[in-house]
């Protein structure tokens, strides 16, 4: 069988299908963004249709780009953003609500209730997670109680809910398979990490009734195949995980102690630990990397809630400029004298602070400050969150570690940021040749499930280096600027 495979890449603010050959190389890409809607200030939806629409034109796109058929793709993978929820009818298929995304904050009143009543505890030593918004398991409630009849439908077993990669999987197979993965199983604070299944004590908390959960297998596995009305010929489905896990592959960090960041709306670091799961005494993440053969690796993670998407802000709300691709040109013009802080609390801010209250601030706004300290701001701002992350992550890791940071995803194309990147943090940061390594890992799942992709360390050196950044910046102007960055979280944070 040829050793085509594809991924389909379901983010956030676009879907991708990419088509990768036996080399891992890219042969044909569709992509589509779609609307984003905000029904209220931290609210943020996406309809369920929309996503599937773009998965099935994007997939189509990608097969014809190159130049093959159905018949030629020996598996799909799929990745997905995470802790997006969707609840649907399990007779129809219909949503029953827009999809809740990992970015709303409207269940901030249900969190803290929970904190206040002392379940976090007991939440975290089971999932890992923090009690926050970001993630499924209070969104699940929301939509339950709000629409009129849920609740009493989902105790009939008549609704499903699932992350993204769930309801692509469902509809892909024309209703039949209603499954996960353990990774985005991992993140709905539901799931213990440690006994790999749903928890009961969770379920009762949180009131889901477990009727709506998906089975959860392994990342790579058999998945169902797609009807063949969508593509013209059944492909078989074998490969998936959450974008950040799905990256984590993609750039081989198999290894204990090899650290990847993404950047894409988000941007989301991730520690593999190997065996071992890793208690975070720094408000981390202790989450599942991936699991394979029934076995679990797992991560510290920390997540930035808006790292892209604060470029987008500029571009699209401001109008500061007309492409993204824009802002590091506009960084580097930016003036020495203005020290200009941007804390991209749009949606309250991640880990280490899981401050859901916290909103967008700027500081440091002089006469002389214009679009260029402004794109700089943006841009400086992800490095500066990325190095709380992996100063947290050396904080809560004793394994031995590896100082080089591998990154991926939109933004890592601007040679700016990137530099500026190894100057904050005082380390290498890695650049692959492959930027499109979410995709790329959950392709690898798929492939070498299906048979026509090698193992780790096979498809482990096949990373290569596009290029190194070494830290420039001298010690002095590099605690100056995390001084600054440190003083205007401070000022925007509310607990």
């Amino acid at each position: 069988m040829a050793g085509y495979v594809l991924a389909i890449d379901q983010g956030t603010t676009s879907t991708r299908a990419i088509v990768f050959d036996d080399g891992f190389r890219i042969a044909g890409v569709g992509q589509q963004e779609f609307t984003q809607h905000f029904p209220r200030s931290g609210w943020v939806e996406h309809d369920p249709e929309d996503i599937w629409r773009t998965v099935v034109a994007t997939v189509r796109t990608a097969l014809s780009a190159a130049s093959l058929s159905a018949g030629d793709i020996a598996a799909i993978g799929i990745t997905n953003q995470r802790e997006t929820t969707v609840i649907w009818d399990r007779a129809t298929g219909e949503p029953i609500h827009n999809a809740i995304v990992w970015q709303d904050r409207r269940t901030a009143d249900i969190c803290r209730q929970l904190r206040e009543d002392g379940a976090e505890e007991m939440v975290t030593a089971k999932t890992g997670l923090v009690v926050d918004p970001y993630f499924s398991g209070t969104k699940i409630a929301w939509i339950l109680d709000e629409v009129t009849g849920a609740r009493a439908r989902a105790e009939a077993g008549n609704l499903a809910f699932g992350t993204i990669d769930t309801f692509l999987l469902w509809r892909l197979t024309g209703g039949r398979v209603h499954a996960t993965d353990a990774t985005n199983a991992a993140r709905t604070l539901l799931f213990d990490i440690e006994a790999n299944d749903w928890d009961e004590e969770l379920l009762k908390l949180l009131r889901v009734p477990r009727a709506l959960l998906p089975e959860v297998r392994d990342c790579a596995a058999e998945f169902g195949m797609t009807d063949p009305a969508l593509f013209g010929t059944a492909i078989p489905i074998l490969g998936m995980a959450g974008d950040q896990h799905a990256a984590t592959l993609g750039n081989a960090c198999f290894r204990p102690g090899m650290t990847k960041s993404t950047y894409g709306t988000g941007c989301f670091a991730v520690l593999n630990t190997g065996r071992a799961r890793c208690h975070s005494k720094n408000r981390l993440l202790s989450t599942i990397a991936y699991r394979l053969d029934g076995q679990t690796t797992y991560a510290l993670e920390g997540s930035i809630f808006v790292a892209g998407a604060a470029v987008q802000w500029l571009r699209d709300g401001l109008k500061l400029m007309e492409r993204a691709e824009q802002s590091g040109p506009m960084a580097a013009k930016a003036s020495e004298t203005e020290d200009v802080y941007l804390v991209p609390a749009f949606v309250g801010l991640g880990a280490p602070w899981w401050d859901a209250e916290a909103r967008g601030a700027i500081y440091g706004l002089t006469r002389n400050t214009g679009p260029n300290e402004f794109a700089r701001a943006a841009l400086e701002s992800v490095c500066f969150q990325t190095a709380d992350l992996l100063g947290a992550m050396g904080r809560d890791w004793q394994g031995d570690g590896d100082r080089v940071l591998r990154v991926d995803g939109g933004m890592v194309a601007s040679d700016w940021t990137m530099q500026r990147l190894a100057d904050i943090l005082n380390a290498p940061v890695d650049r692959p040749v492959v930027l499109e390594t979410t995709a790329l890992g959950a392709a690898w799942l798929a492939g070498h499930k299906g048979g026509v992709w090698p193992g780790q360390d096979g498809f482990a050196a096949s990373w290569h280096l596009e290029r190194r950044f070494e830290p420039a910046m001298s010690a002095v102007e590099r605690g100056r600027k995390l001084t600054g960055w440190a003083d205007a979280v401070r000022r925007t944070r509310t607990s």
